[in-house]
């Protein structure tokens, strides 16, 4: 089944070059089934090629999908078009009555700021606490995985000594758990963060259950008991280009940054990266629509937390 956008979202193209199913507005609306809501808080600064990202990874599913995309605040990205701001973005304030299967909050060039110094961290909190209420399971992608860790349980994020970039092993923790399931016991995925917070302290919070570490990276996978809050600490939905956009950014910003591990071929960045990642991204973002939204969300939405 597809996912349903605006028919003259950039993103629309793209992914059916890609042979992806997608569906406007006009036909979706003859569709006797009842679509999962979804909504897609956008942080990132490039919010174009973060919409690409994310949609072809939320396409990968039998449920059809109607997409709200979120700017959390008026404000201009400096990356991306005020007219497609304005064309397809919901800002927080417009769509706050609604209630939504499924939310994503991706990550946001932050790791290294203090949560209090952001500007728009009252609207941030704000927004989590309303998607507690209001979202039957809501995933967070990098700085927004720490920063909701930091709000609803006080995990304080401790700043590395260099940038975690490249792509990492990971092990499978909790095999039993639906958000794994068809996962191998190692998979790869890719991280891009200078923040990171302790194994031990996740493991202080009974309320969660670690389902994916690293031993490089660290804790990448973590969801609630209640599967309503899942923190991923990297980056599924990347690009193969992304970390070598970054990398390369950084090294004419001057900011001398290390080659991303486990990357280039043979740590030489003239190659074509190594790819590994993306089954295991497109697994776990099909998962979570399934076995954490589809399969516990309510038929009627405004029923969301009273049951």
């Amino acid at each position: 089944m597809p996912i349903k956008i605006p028919a003259d979202l950039p993103a629309l193209d793209i992914l059916q070059s890609e042979n992806i199913f997608c569906m406007d507005s006009n036909r979706a609306a003859s569709q006797n089934i009842r679509p999962l809501e979804v909504g897609i808080l956008n942080l990132m600064p490039n919010k174009i090629e973060t919409e690409v990202q994310i949609l072809r990874q939320l396409s990968n599913t039998p449920i059809q999908i109607n997409v709200d995309l979120i700017r959390i605040d008026e404000t201009v990205p400096k990356n991306t078009p005020k007219s497609h701001m304005d064309a397809f973005y919901h800002e927080f304030t417009s769509i706050q009555d609604k209630n939504y299967d499924g939310l994503i909050i991706t990550g946001a060039p932050l790791g290294a700021m203090d949560y209090r110094e952001v500007k728009y961290w009252s609207k941030m909190t704000a927004i989590l606490d309303w998607a507690r209420d209001n979202v039957q399971s809501t995933m967070f992608l990098c700085w927004a995985a720490h920063a909701a860790l930091y709000h609803f349980y006080g995990l304080q994020r401790q700043l590395r000594d260099d940038k975690l970039s490249g792509v990492f092993e990971h092990s499978v923790d909790a095999p039993q758990d639906e958000l794994l399931r068809g996962f191998d016991p190692l998979f790869w995925a890719p991280h891009s963060r200078v923040g990171e917070v302790k194994l031990e302290d996740y493991k202080r919070v009974t309320e969660l259950q670690l389902l994916a570490t690293s031993s490089k990276a660290g804790a990448y996978l973590s969801a609630t008991n209640d599967k309503r809050l899942v923190f991923v600490t990297g980056h599924p939905e990347y690009d193969p280009n992304t970390l070598d956009q970054e990398y390369h950014r950084d090294l004419e910003a001057g900011l001398s940054p290390q080659i991303p591990e486990n990357y280039y071929p043979n740590n030489d960045c003239s190659q074509s990266p190594l790819v590994r990642w993306k089954s295991h991204g497109s697994l776990l973002l099909t998962n979570w629509l399934n076995y954490y939204v589809y399969q516990n969300t309510p038929f009627d939405l405004s029923t969301l937390g009273k049951q």
